[in-house]
Parts: C-alpha cells; structure tokens; sequence
C-alpha cells in the first residue's frame, strides 16, 4: 500500500499539471517546492500541536518552556530575551507567561541587583513538564521522518538551511531592485 501511495501523484504534481495544460509557458518549478514545503509544514504543524496540547500546553506556552529550558541553570529568562531566543515572537510573550506562571510552570523574579528587571524561571514542575514534552516531542519528530534515512535527513537540513538562506536574501534583491528603478 505504500508503494502505492508512493506512485500515484501527489496534490503538488496535479496542480503543476493542471497549470501545464492551462498555461503551458509558465514556469511552475517553485511550486514543486515551496507548495511542498508548505504542504508538508502544515502536516507537521497539525501532529505538533495535537501532541503539545495532549499536555495541556500551547505551542507557543512550550516554545517559552524550551528556550528557560535551554538557557541552562538558573533556567530564566528575560520577557526581552525569550522573544530573541528565536522561536518566540515578542507579540504575546506577556500572555504566555500568565499562563505558565498560573499553571505553575514559571515563576517571576525581580533582580537583585536591578529591580526593573524581572526574570521567568522554571520552577521544579515546569523542569518536569518540558523534559517530558520535550522528549516525547522529539519521538513525535523521529516518527514523522521515518521514511528517511539519515543521510537524506541531513541532506534535506542542509537544503532547507539555503532555502532559508534563499528566502532571507531575496528581499535584499527586491531591494536592490527598487532602488535601482528609483534611481
């Protein structure tokens, strides 16, 4: 059965060749990777979420208990630093920490030394909890790229990295472009 779904074509396929026989002369080549890539994000996201919130957590709320996680010992942070910790937006970043610190995965601390400064940190149970959603995350992960062997997953990560790469760097030609019109 999985040869079968593997030979039949996928909804990306069907609609390059519907544009193929509607448009002939149109490039679709992005699509066969970008329409993919969304595709298969979307996929992801839905076995993410289901999995982090089998937990009682938001992903957003487990995205916060990570980066306290992996700023190592005292595991707190800023609200400043935990939204340029890379996965957490700054926009909602005070609603997150409501509601881990009433679930009594955070505590807040005012510094010491500066009493402006407040810090979110793990306490024991919120230790506990993303250790164990952590873990687990990472099966649900593991099992999702099961049908790739290690190599390909290496491969794909460096290609997804210049993709990324690719993404960022073509506002800099959008850029580029608009200026030279304007000059």
């Amino acid at each position: 059965m999985a040869q079968r779904r593997a030979h039949r074509a996928d909804a990306v396929a069907r609609i390059v060749e519907d544009w193929a026989r509607e448009r002939p002369g149109l490039d679709t080549s992005p699509l066969e990777v970008l329409a993919r890539l969304h595709r298969a994000y979307l996929q992801y996201q839905s076995r993410l979420t289901a999995q982090i919130e089998r937990h009682g957590l938001s992903v957003a709320g487990f995205d916060v208990l990570t980066a306290l996680r992996r700023s190592g010992a005292p595991y707190r942070l800023t609200a400043g630093q935990l939204a340029a910790s890379g996965l957490i937006s700054s926009a909602g970043v005070t609603l997150r920490l409501d509601r881990l610190e009433k679930d009594g995965l955070l505590v807040r601390e005012r510094d010491a030394g500066d009493r402006r400064v407040v810090y979110s940190r793990l306490t024991d149970a919120g230790l506990r909890k993303v250790d164990e959603v952590f873990t687990e995350h990472l099966e649900n992960e593991r099992r999702m790229l099961g049908g790739l062997s290690l190599a390909e997953r290496r491969r794909l990560a460096r290609l997804l990295s210049g993709l990324e790469r690719s993404i960022v760097d073509s506002d800099a030609v959008d850029e580029d472009r608009r200026e030279g019109a304007a000059g």
